[in-house]
């Protein structure tokens, strides 16, 4: 029985450190010519959703310009889902289908840096969400008063769930978007950016338009149907918008006060919020939550912490909203800053994760701070590395949350100048808004502006599985220490606490020593509140 439990366990990791990737994934999540050849310059999306059905009808108007000349492009639509026509130069066009990628072919060659059009006609049932937002689809239910309430969650599963578009993180429609959205008589729909009017359609329908002018990746698209009453207001220059059911509008006054000071505290550490040009809104969902673009949705149940349940296992999370603060954080982080590849999907999450502590901290001091984001250490696996597989669209491990918030950390108290600190956090927001970025490009960016070489201390943390390991041993009367870790030439600066006197110590991958007044009653503690790190006494 041994024997065959620890075989089990042996092609358990066998298959997870290779994962297979098929032709599927890397059309999803690979940039071939037929997708780099051109740049989406905005969606004008107008659909029809009938919940009885669960189906969806209509077009996406797609305009973009051409990056490369060109008689083929990739957009991409789940094939479950049927191609009514394309329309291109007021003709149907021709395309081939493989998998979820739609191939249009231009009877002539599309000549760089010019500006076109596609109609892209569409109906079918979208696949349905077995559990938003954690894997993708729509979401039909009723509220309370049986009236129906639709959601939709994409991440990582991908937009052309249930809109045409161009599938990847790698290009935003930087005109924006308008997103018009047909839904039965006595319902809403809330979609991102600004309601410019709705419509009547005379056949049992009204039309809900909706205007984005900032730049947004597609699986930030969104709507939200159901019977919605609004509230908001005016906040230091800022629209706060709120869409809640009609019977929890007393509840939501209430809990979304915590937004003015989060965005009080957001745009000190941050800057200003990015997307003020399209207001900020909290959408209720039939769901837990999702950082759709100027429309973030909420399902929290106006709780405070994790649907009234603390993740830091400290009660410090229970001094605020989890979903209003963390998925509000991803308008800077995930929105305004985004990922190139969804390998690299630790910049959108691990500042995001790290963002809860910043709102504590603004709130409640350091102190609670570092109970809270310490408490978090619970919940990593060290299973596989934060950074997934690029081209593919895999994302690596769920450890990109609270590990890379702790990452973060351990890189704040390395630099060990708060000033610092927040000067670099600030300048990082704001010089990569609006903008997509890859690893590579953080970290080029906090060694520029720490004056340090991080790029051992990212790459432990996101390559790899395992977090540096601190070894230290006494003898003759000297206090010997070393990193074990993956990457090599490791180093990287640590406090300890000997005999009540605090000692920063840099240590590299070989034995250091330090004398010792007596090798008796030493006691050594690691700032481990400091730094994410584990611990060899020898």
């Amino acid at each position: 029985m041994r024997k065959i439990l620890i075989f089990a366990v042996l092609v358990f990791q066998l298959g997870w450190s290779q994962e297979t990737f098929t032709r599927k994934d890397s059309l999803f999540g690979g940039l071939r010519p037929e997708r780099t050849c051109f740049d989406v310059t905005r969606y004008d999306l107008n659909i029809k959703v009938n919940p009885q059905e669960k189906s969806i009808k209509g077009y996406n108007e797609i305009s973009f310009s051409v990056n490369e000349n060109t008689s083929k492009i990739q957009l991409d639509l789940f094939e479950n889902m049927k191609i009514d026509s394309i329309i291109f130069d007021s003709k149907k066009t021709t395309y081939t289908r493989e998998f979820n990628a739609v191939f249009i072919s231009f009877e002539n060659e599309l000549e760089k840096n010019t500006q076109h059009k596609i109609y892209f006609y569409y109906s079918g049932n979208p696949m349905i969400a077995r559990n938003a937002p954690w894997d993708g689809g729509l979401v039909f239910k009723k509220d309370s008063n049986g009236k129906d309430w639709v959601g939709v969650a994409v991440q990582g599963t991908g937009a052309s769930l249930w809109f045409p578009c161009k599938d990847s993180q790698s290009d935003e429609p930087d005109m924006g978007a308008t997103i018009k959205v047909a839904v039965p008589n006595g319902l809403m729909n809330v979609s991102n950016g600004r309601l410019i009017g709705s419509e009547d359609l005379k056949n049992g329908y009204t039309r809900w338009d909706w205007e984005v002018k900032s730049p947004i990746n597609s699986y930030n698209i969104t709507l939200n149907i159901g019977d919605y009453v609004s509230f908001g207001e005016q906040y230091k220059g800022l629209d706060l918008q709120y869409y809640v059911l009609r019977e929890n509008k007393e509840k939501a006054k209430r809990q979304f006060e915590q937004v003015k000071p989060m965005m009080d505290c957001f745009q000190s550490k941050f800057g200003e919020y990015p997307f003020a040009i399209d207001s900020y809104k909290l959408v209720e969902t039939p769901y837990l939550g999702m950082e759709h673009q100027s429309a973030v949705a909420y399902g929290n149940k106006y709780l405070n912490g994790y649907l009234g349940s603390d993740l830091s296992g400290t009660g410090k999370g229970l001094l605020f909203d989890f979903i209003i603060i963390h998925e509000s954080g991803h308008e800077w982080f995930g929105n305004s800053i985004t990922s190139k590849d969804i390998a690299d999907m630790w910049i959108h999450e691990g500042f995001t994760c790290y963002s809860e502590s910043v709102y504590l901290e603004c709130q409640f001091g350091l102190q609670i701070t570092q109970q809270y984001i310490n408490g978090l250490k619970q919940n990593i696996r060290n299973d596989k590395p934060i950074i997934g597989k690029y081209g593919v669209g895999n994302e690596g491990s769920g450890d990109m949350y609270y590990k890379g918030a702790l990452m973060l950390n351990t890189i704040r108290s390395i630099i060990d100048n708060d000033q610092k600190w927040w000067a670099l956090i600030l300048k990082f927001a704001t010089t990569f808004r609006h903008q997509i970025v890859d690893t590579a490009t953080v970290v080029k960016f906090f060694n520029a502006e720490s004056g340090l070489n991080l790029t051992p201390i990212f790459d432990q943390y996101l390559r790899y599985a395992t977090i540096p390991v601190f070894e230290y041993r006494t003898k003759k009367n000297c206090l010997e220490y070393r990193w074990k870790a993956d990457v090599t030439a490791f180093e990287m600066p640590v406090d300890i606490h000997l005999n009540g006197q605090s000692i920063r110590l840099q240590p590299s991958q070989k034995w250091q020593k330090i004398k010792l007044k007596s090798i008796k009653n030493y006691d050594i503690k690691i700032a481990e509140n400091k730094f994410l790190v584990d611990v060899n006494a020898n």
